[in-house]
């Protein structure tokens, strides 16, 4: 057996063609979910990057593992201690360590396959263990910053080319291109129909009143805490991307760079397909397309993957497998790494036991949509929140508001309002405290059942806040005096002063 994880970095699904959207975007990725099962309802437990792509590939909630943050202590997994054994295949002793394999070293030690990454993640994040169970990897060596998916499959493709044929490898290929500095040049970009009504949510008012408030990536700081020497690299560098949301035209002119990032990076996939289908073995070949999360475009007045919120931690999760009914929809709710165990039991492995993730390959198989009854995500590099979703609401708890102007607790019908535009946690006190205790008992349940008993989001907020904010707060204050937001300025110095942020 064969398959391809084409794994795209930051895809919000709602801006492919296949879950609805009105611009050819996504022609390959389309195509993809005719021939396979598109998971409408898939979140990924934690965001962004590092914590996600972390509870991916190890099958386990971040508050298991010990990666939540971008940074700091809470960055690394935790160490198993006196009962970590020679290897995770054989050792001396209680050598429980194999209830713990990760998701490639399980296709590697379980069912043979020759594991292989085209991924500069590892080094982006300095999570050297991401390489655990690959027999080869490929770094394109710009860490995710600069490199187009022309750079990345300058690998992926000469090693398909030669081994298509072969059988049993697992290819993985990861792709950066709706990722900010959006890099698609002029001349690489296609004409992608306008851009639909359903993405004009945005008023004049609302972002009046954006602009108005304040925060990292926010529409008057869409880079960061809009840092002078930082602007000015990215007006050198990437003159089109927008600076400031100033206007609607703004907002536009960012989602068209968003989506022009996406339809590159579908282009490529389409050069794998054809690889694939010139050796003849395309319909023999499993294929998974997903992202590690997804990205907020003026959402909670965010241009970036900063919240455990709907848009952020809902991804496209998209899986074509020999046998699997084709042009299928899963509505039911699933954590990314329930898809993960998913496909490990349709390959016949056995799930490791120490697995969050949960298979649902029975129910597939029968075309039948089943999945959890609630979820609970988070994100702690950005903000420190945790979110319950069901299919119709999100509410969104914030512990940490890293310089951003966030109520402590949000409600959502993501349904009606899935640009999380009106918070009705106020008209829904009972459907608030309803969530509130289910994140209660599953806080209590995570902790119980973890190695440490200790949640590492504790550790975030001891260490200053989520990574990518905590040491800006003087920096950031400082900016808001000078561009006529005094009182955000004070408000920011306060939670400076009461020891919320590194000084």
């Amino acid at each position: 057996m064969r398959i391809i994880y084409f794994d795209i970095d930051t895809l919000r699904p709602d801006h492919l063609g296949c879950y609805g959207y009105g611009r050819n975007t996504s022609p390959n990725i389309d195509r993809i979910a005719k021939e396979g099962v598109k998971f409408e309802n898939c979140y990924v437990s934690d965001s962004p990057c590092l914590p996600s792509r972390s509870a991916m590939f190890t099958g386990k909630f971040g508050i298991h593992t010990g990666v939540v943050n971008h940074g700091g202590t809470a960055a690394d997994p935790y160490i198993i201690g006196p009962k970590r054994a020679f290897n995770k295949v054989w050792g001396w002793g209680d050598n429980n360590n194999r209830e713990h394999l990760t998701f490639v070293e399980a296709l590697k030690e379980k069912a043979n396959f020759y594991t292989v990454s085209v991924s500069p993640f590892a080094e982006r994040h300095a999570a050297w263990w991401f390489y655990a169970g690959f027999r080869q990897m490929f770094n394109s060596g710009k860490r995710g910053q600069t490199e187009s998916a022309k750079e990345i499959c300058a690998d992926a493709m000469p090693w398909l080319e030669q081994n298509a044929k072969k059988d049993n490898w697992f290819l993985h290929i990861n792709v950066w291109d709706p990722h900010g500095p959006y890099r698609t040049t002029k001349d690489e970009r296609v004409d992608l129909g306008e851009i639909p009504q359903q993405t004009k949510w945005l008023t004049k008012e609302l972002l009046k009143k954006h602009r108005e408030s304040f925060g990292p990536h926010s529409a008057r700081e869409t880079m960061g805490v809009g840092d002078k020497e930082q602007d000015k690299w990215y007006k050198e560098s990437y003159p089109e991307i927008p600076l400031s949301i100033d206007s609607l035209d703004d907002f536009y002119k960012w989602i068209e760079l968003y989506d022009q990032g996406i339809r590159y990076a579908d282009t490529y996939l389409g050069k794998i397909l054809k690889i694939l289908e010139e050796n003849k073995v395309l319909e023999d070949t499993a294929i998974i397309i997903t992202s590690d999360h997804g990205e907020n475009i003026g959402e909670l007045n965010m241009y970036d993957h900063a919240a455990a919120d709907y848009i952020t931690n809902r991804v496209p999760f998209i899986l074509k497998w020999p046998g699997l009914r084709s042009n299928k929809t899963d509505i039911s709710l699933h954590y990314q790494f329930d898809v993960a165990a998913t496909i490990l039991e349709l390959a016949g492995i056995k799930i490791p036991n120490r697995w969050d993730g949960k298979s649902f390959s029975k129910s597939l198989l029968k075309n039948k949509s089943e999945g959890r009854e609630f979820l609970v995500v988070s994100n702690c590099a950005w903000t420190c929140q945790r979110s319950v979703i069901s299919k119709d609401w999100i509410m969104i708890k914030t512990y940490h508001e890293a310089l951003r102007d966030l109520p402590e607790i949000m409600l959502f019908n993501i349904k009606e309002d899935p640009h999380e535009i009106n918070n009705l946690a106020s008209k829904n006190p009972q459907l608030v405290n309803k969530y509130l205790k289910l994140l209660e008992q599953w806080h209590k349940d995570m902790v119980d059942s973890s190695d440490t008993k200790i949640d590492p989001m504790d550790t975030v907020l001891k260490e200053g806040g989520p990574f990518c904010t905590r040491y800006d707060a003087q920096k950031y204050a400082n900016r808001l005096n000078k561009t006529g937001r005094k009182k955000h300025a004070q408000k920011i110095l306060a939670w400076l002063k009461e020891g919320k942020y590194w000084e």
